[in-house]
């Protein structure tokens, strides 16, 4: 056998092995005409019409045509990282990718041999992958345990890294960030946090969940992306002014990848110049998304967590694999509703769940026929 069909048939067997936990992706089009109980475009920014009059007045070339530190750079991207840093209340602001280029490139580059870098159970995969990449000791601690933050500081050297995320997007959970920027603060740590999914719907004009509660100086860096309730696509790590320049010189996948398109950043500074009037949406959003909350966990055979905000897990009280946790989706999906299933290994097995995402431009009828859908479904009304 060669040396080609040796691999393939490793690779097809992991594939098989997948499709025996029922644990294999594939890719699907989005579903026509569903309520949108799915994705994350809280706010619909992704068609508010300014946005997309920027859109089309952006014009010009397609693409960025390399890297910031070659072609890629622009006036545009310049202002837009201005804008950011003001508007978050920070010295300065660096433009990635996405949200996964961000975490990858900034715990790869900065926590660096001899530092340690303590990271929620639960971080993203990104923020993972971003730690394999670096030369610190790493170690987790238990899902939003402070005490067990205290307990492995024991082992830590160096410059110390806590690694959490403001909202985490499996559980819908929020992070002790009052009590996290407390020990931070008392034992001279960094305090790193992933503002994925509150940046844009908590503060004042939507500045982050650290802006809502006042601990900007307590923070080392903010990872704030834009495929959320920016509608548009991208991130930034914002800090200190020193912190931007290190990254701009010793993070990969900054320094060779081709810069944002100019389409983008116009986006986005458009996104950014709207989300302060949007304050009626975001209390929208959190009425909803107590709603939600409620009528379900009314609903027999349902369980929502109630300390998710805006994204909710919903467990049934029997026990369900990865087959009964994807039917129960189609399910929903053929009654109308864009629901999706999540099991292993995105989450431990064991822990498989359907995952609702709330908007502000779903309404309280819409809750109540999925609530009637999903009982119905399981048999339980």
């Amino acid at each position: 056998m060669s040396i080609s069909s040796s691999l393939y048939q490793r690779l097809a067997e992991h594939l098989a092995k997948r499709e025996a936990d029922g644990a294999r992706r594939r890719l699907t089009l989005p579903p026509a005409g569903l309520v949108d109980f799915s994705s994350n475009d809280y706010l619909g920014l992704s068609h508010h019409p300014v946005v997309q009059q920027a859109l089309l007045a952006a014009g010009g070339a397609a693409g960025s045509t390399g890297s910031r530190l070659l072609t890629g750079n622009s006036a545009a991207a310049e202002q837009l990282e201005t804008q950011l840093a003001r508007f978050h209340r920070a010295e300065a602001a660096l433009l990635f990718n996405s949200g996964y280029a961000a975490n990858l490139g900034f715990f790869a580059a900065v926590p660096r041999r001899g530092d340690t870098i303590l990271y929620d159970e639960a971080s993203h995969a990104s923020v993972k992958d971003g730690i394999r990449g670096s030369f610190a000791t790493a170690w987790s601690f238990r899902h939003n345990d402070v005490a067990d933050v205290e307990r492995k500081l024991a082992r830590a050297t160096g410059a110390v890294f806590v690694a959490v995320e403001s909202l985490y997007s499996m559980d819908g959970d929020m992070a002790p960030l009052v009590e996290l920027a407390a020990l931070c603060r008392a034992r001279g740590l960094h305090l790193v946090v992933d503002e994925a999914h509150t940046n844009g719907l908590y503060g004042p004009q939507g500045e982050g969940l650290v802006t809502a509660l006042g601990l900007e100086n307590d923070v080392f860096a903010r990872v704030l992306t834009f495929g959320k309730a920016l509608g548009s696509q991208g991130a930034a790590v914002v800090g200190a002014t020193l912190l931007r320049d290190y990254l701009l010189n010793f993070s990969r996948p900054f320094i060779y990848t081709t810069a944002l398109a100019p389409h983008s950043v116009a986006t986005l500074a458009a996104a950014y110049e709207v989300l302060p009037n949007l304050s009626a949406e975001r209390e929208q959003l959190f009425r909803l998304s107590d709603y939600l909350k409620a009528r379900l966990n009314a609903a027999p055979g349902l369980r929502v967590p109630p300390e998710s905000h805006v994204i909710h897990p919903v467990f049934f009280t029997e026990a369900a694999g990865p087959a009964r946790v994807r039917e129960v989706a189609a399910a929903a999906q053929a009654a109308g509703f864009d629901v999706r299933p999540i099991v292993a290994p995105t989450v431990p097995a064991g822990t498989e769940r359907l995952r609702l995402i709330l908007h502000s431009y779903n309404t309280e009828a819409e809750i109540d026929g999925l609530a009637a859908a999903l009982g119905h479904i399981t048999g339980e009304e």
